[in-house]
């Protein structure tokens, strides 16, 4: 009896022991599978003086990748976004002048990953850090 006991409590043990194990990477996987196919917020990237930032969502739609931005700035001088992206084997990239408050959205297909940073004072003026949004 001792002995039928101890082999139903081991194989219950195991058996707990797996279900408690697959939980969390059953859940992970769902959590990265999710995260992959959102949309997401970036920014606020600011100039490397903090006299601009930008800010936006980047989300794909009907095999489009698209980029909705706003930017901010106060003063007599322009902001500058810039969006560099790889798409058709190759890397483009392209910039957007503003002055206060800004907003647009650009789309594209066939983007498999965007940068963007921002500028003050000129488009090449006070940049701050490079961060990929796509």
């Amino acid at each position: 009896m001792r002995k039928f006991l101890a082999a139903a409590a081991l194989t219950g043990s195991v058996a707990a022991g797996l279900a408690l194990a697959t939980a969390p990477a059953q859940a992970a996987t769902q959590t990265a599978t999710a995260t992959a196919s959102s949309s997401g917020n970036w920014g606020k990237y600011y100039s490397s003086n903090h006299k601009a930032y930008s800010y936006g969502k980047t989300y794909k739609q009907g095999g489009k990748v698209y980029t909705h931005w706003y930017g901010y700035e106060k003063s007599p001088k322009h902001g500058y976004v810039w969006f560099k992206y790889y798409s058709g084997g190759s890397w483009h990239q392209f910039y957007r002048e503003w002055n206060n408050k800004h907003n647009e959205t650009w789309g594209k297909s066939g983007i498999k990953k965007v940068y963007t940073w921002t500028c003050w004072g000129g488009k090449f003026k006070y940049c701050g850090s490079s961060h990929r949004i796509y």
